[in-house]
């Protein structure tokens, strides 16, 4: 009877295992945990056009420069020792700057007009008089007449916009400027003995025309903006059974010395963070972590319940800013409701048995 009885309990703990889906060939003194594989994402930059790009139109004014150039104001010619040669004056004129043209932009211009739009045409119609006043017929009817009036067409003038010129470019020249020297020429050359008569220069400045006025189309390139965003790379869900410590799945102690009210961490805090629940995590991917905070029986039950869920809920946003995947954090604030010893509302309590229920922790728990 007792070899059936151990029988009947192991076909029923074989039946509640497969019932519950349990991990296959589990060790003994393991504890396991079912992991969801998580979503993997990969952060990706796209280029945002935040101006098109466009054309802009610059004009340039016509440039100059000034050369220095060798003139001849005497000519070489001969001297007579006994008849001189004569001379005469003469004028020379040259130009001295070069004629150019500037550009200007004349802008389109408006004017007011009207168009006159026939809005009833002309027309004609039979109309009866009035009686005549000497008819002597009893018959009002044998006085009438009928006329064929006309009637003439009714126009309506609606005001218009014309275009009275279009925009264009205006260019307005710039003269030539001129100037003279004077030259001696022979008028009459040396006779008998004749001497050599060097020739004279002089040097003159000439404005010369290096490039005329013109226009510069300018393309302005498009401008943007690198904006990151996740895409989605491979899709989680699957489960999994993992073994784990047996001592991550029961509570462990974060001992966060929180300040008095608040829920905001400390730098010392976010440093046990990432020495204790860090490693935790990435030592066992795929598992979701339980944060739970807890307060004393001090104060009311509501204003308790509201902090313990800040602070948790604080610790698990510092998580997610560190790296972790917010699926995999449970933030649960207990407030006073699972205090650790006798200290409840209306117990005498020291300050340290006070500290011992204000405490949060974590685990590992089931996905």
């Amino acid at each position: 009877m007792k070899r059936l009885l151990i029988i009947a309990t192991v076909l029923g703990m074989s039946s509640y295992m497969q019932g519950q889906d349990l991990p296959q060939n589990p060790k003994p003194g393991e504890c396991y945990i079912r992991c969801t594989t998580p979503d993997v994402y990969e952060n990706k930059e796209e280029q945002v056009e935040v101006t098109p790009a466009y054309k802009k139109i610059k004009t340039y004014p016509a440039t100059y420069e000034t050369v220095t150039e060798r003139v001849l104001v005497k000519e070489a010619s001969k001297k007579l020792r006994v008849i001189p040669a004569v001379y005469e004056t003469t004028t020379v004129t040259y130009i001295k700057k070069q004629s150019a043209s500037t550009l200007k932009v004349i802008p389109a211009v408006l004017g007011n007009g009207s168009e006159v739009v026939e809005t009833k045409p002309a027309y004609a119609q039979w109309e009866l008089g009035s009686p005549a006043p000497d008819c002597e017929s009893s018959n009002p009817d044998d006085c009438r007449y009928w006329c064929y009036k006309g009637y003439p067409a009714e126009y309506v003038s609606i005001p218009t916009r014309v275009l009275k010129q279009d925009a264009n470019t205006e260019r307005n020249p710039i003269n030539e400027k001129k100037a003279t020297y004077k030259k001696l020429v022979v008028k009459e050359p040396a006779r008998v003995v004749e001497e050599e008569i060097p020739a004279e220069y002089a040097t003159v400045k000439k404005t010369v025309l290096v490039k005329d006025a013109y226009t510069e189309e300018i393309s302005v390139p498009a401008t943007y903006k690198t904006v990151s965003k996740e895409v989605l790379v491979k899709k989680g869900g699957l489960t999994e059974w993992k073994a784990v410590e047996c001592a991550l799945v029961e509570y462990s102690a974060l001992p966060i010395n929180w300040n008095l009210g608040s829920a905001t961490l400390t730098a010392q805090a976010r440093k046990l963070i990432d020495t204790r629940l860090m490693p935790v995590l990435a030592n066992n991917p795929g598992t979701k972590m339980e944060i739970a905070s807890h307060t004393d029986s001090r104060g009311s039950k509501t204003s308790n319940q509201e902090l313990s869920e800040r602070r948790a809920q604080a610790v698990v946003n510092y998580l997610i800013t560190k790296g972790v995947n917010n699926s995999r954090l449970v933030a649960n604030g207990y407030g006073e409701k699972q205090l650790k010893n006798r200290c409840a509302d209306g117990v005498s309590c020291t300050e340290r048995e006070h500290a011992v229920n204000r405490r949060t922790e974590f685990r590992l728990i089931n996905n």
